[in-house]
């Protein structure tokens, strides 16, 4: 019984203090019916500006149709009487809530309640009417706003106060007036779930959206990182396919060099040299799959020798590029060489997108324990404005980490407090 009737009372108490309406909506648009306008330029202004000025119009002309209608009624009535501050006030607070419905239609309702609950006494002694006819206009516009902009239970409050304020007030009209004030009620209510109903499907739309544009993210990074593996195991099967050549032919040179040497050791040469060219024979074939789709490279890949060369491509392309060098060179393996060049290569390219003109320093240390490269681009130059990244780009980082990570190194880029950019990498010697 408690539960029953606190589903009564809780609408009531809500709708009459402590319920909101919903926010008015930024931009509404024109309703479709009213497009038409447009050709008479009416249809240019913004939907809500238009519907507060016709509140504005529709209220001011309840406001002096109102102070007529009572002034008329009142001496007709009594010909003596006469209240002009009376009548002023009943007039103005039957118009005043139409001009707030757009803003505040629960608190417009809450206004038109209270000014029809304290004027229609007087009403009802001077018009055959209880309700001032103004004032039923305002409150029938005010419950539509208030179905629209307000949740469920608010609106069964709303209508719940006014049926029975109407019962109150009127008993002879009451049956009459319910029906005038459900109306509104019921087309605001429809109205809102059909508004809901849109915004829910949109809303839906849009996380679908958002999730096919993750997808194809995730999609486009994880194609990166396979076609940046794939083209890592081309070139590094090239260096290891020179490595293992090297080795045969060592095998098979050494007993030229030592004539004395005992049978076991010549057979053992011989094997190792036939498990190199095996073993060759199987990266050849690998590479052969690698290499079936178009366009595959199969230059031979570059070292360190060609650094110069990509600097001097960098600085044709207007860029300023330093390169310094610490410690040795020599000893740096063919697969590390392959991996620094192609990051200096990519952060070069990126620098040439993305801060044309700038300057580029690039440092490499040859340490004893790890091979150590830095490049970082100062911002543009003044005037100068970064090129559009290519449809498909931005994937070269990716590939950096990957030669990285395959050496056990790390790697991280990132602006710099100036706004340039930096890349610096670590790649471990001594494992």
């Amino acid at each position: 019984m408690a539960q029953t009737a606190w589903l009564v009372v809780r609408p009531v108490i809500t709708a009459a203090v402590a319920g909101k309406a919903d926010p008015p909506p930024a931009n509404p648009p024109w309703p479709v019916g009213l497009r038409w306008t447009r050709r008479i330029g009416i249809g240019r202004l913004p939907f809500g500006v238009l519907a507060q000025l016709t509140d504005l119009g529709i209220a001011i002309a309840i406001f002096f149709g109102s102070y007529s209608v009572l002034t008329n009624a009142a001496h007709q009535k009594d010909p003596g009487y006469t209240n002009p501050a009376l009548f002023f006030v009943i007039a103005l607070t039957a118009a005043l809530p139409l001009a707030l419905r757009q803003r505040h239609p629960l608190g417009a309702w809450r206004m038109i309640a209270l000014s029809i609950l304290f004027g229609t006494p007087y009403v009802d002694d001077w018009m055959t009417t209880p309700y001032l006819p103004g004032a039923a206009i305002a409150a029938i516009l005010v419950l539509y706003s208030v179905a629209v902009r307000c949740e469920r239970h608010i609106t069964v409050g709303v209508g719940l106060i006014s049926i029975f304020g109407m019962w109150a007030l009127s008993a002879r009209t009451a049956g009459g007036a319910t029906v005038v004030a459900l109306l509104p009620l019921l087309a605001g209510f429809l109205v809102r779930q059909r508004v809901m109903a849109r915004r829910e499907l949109q809303e839906r739309e849009a996380a679908a959206r958002r999730e096919l544009a993750e997808q194809e993210r995730r999609h486009q990074a994880t194609e990166a990182v396979l076609t940046e593996r794939q083209r890592i195991a081309r070139e590094l099967h090239d260096v290891v396919a020179h490595h293992m050549s090297m080795i045969a032919i060592q095998a098979e040179a050494a007993p030229y060099k030592v004539t004395e040497l005992p049978d076991e050791t010549r057979r053992d040469l011989s094997e190792i040299r036939a498990t190199a060219l095996d073993a060759l024979t199987e990266l050849r074939r690998i590479l052969g799959v690698l290499r079936q789709e178009e366009g595959a490279e199969t230059a031979p890949q570059p070292s360190l020798d060609r650094l110069n060369e990509l600097v001097g491509g960098a600085r044709g392309a207007g860029l300023t590029v330093t390169v310094t060098e610490t410690g040795d060179r020599r000893h740096v393996p063919p697969g590390y060489e392959l991996t620094v060049y192609r990051i200096v290569q990519e952060a070069l390219s990126n620098a040439m997108r993305h801060a044309p003109g700038s300057t580029v320093a690039v440092a490499i240390d040859f340490a004893a324990d790890a091979l150590r490269v830095s490049v970082v681009n100062e911002p543009p130059p003044d005037g100068r404005r970064p090129q559009e990244p290519p449809p498909g780009g931005g994937h070269g980082l990716v590939g950096m980490r990957e030669r990285a990570a395959m050496l056990g190194g790390e790697l991280s880029a990132g602006p710099t407090l100036n706004g340039g950019f930096a890349v610096d990498a670590t790649l471990p010697t001594s494992r």
